[in-house]
């Protein structure tokens, strides 16, 4: 495994922008409305504006993104070891993730290694 992303929601993505440009000296990767993505070598962080998820979406929760060679296989094995995953392996437009939380709460998000690299 390997960190692919760390994001971030918030009510100011424009703060959080120059927050970020300055902490690491570099302009965004990509940039949309309500959403910036940096680059630290082959880590992002993302910063996204904050939403009401609608039914089936994922919550607006900060949480690290980690790369594995297989979703599916990595949740099987985490789950035989007594791990729950969260939200099943599932495409998204990004590409093929799944999400279980560590043992405070925080979101942790599973993605493709072939995803992660794009």
């Amino acid at each position: 495994m390997k960190v692919a992303e760390i994001a971030h929601f918030t009510e100011d993505v424009a703060t959080m922008r120059a927050f970020y440009a300055g902490l690491l000296g570099t302009d965004p990767v990509a940039e949309s409305p309500g959403m910036v993505i940096f680059a630290v070598g082959e880590t992002r962080v993302f910063i996204h504006a904050t939403y009401t998820p609608g039914e089936g979406e994922l919550p607006p929760e900060d949480h690290t993104a980690l790369a594995v060679a297989d979703v599916d296989a990595t949740c099987d094995r985490l789950a035989s070891e007594g791990l729950t995953v969260e939200l099943p392996p599932r495409d998204y437009y990004w590409g093929r993730s799944a999400y279980l939380r560590d043992p405070d709460g925080n979101l942790i998000e599973l993605i493709q290694a072939s995803e992660a690299a794009g």
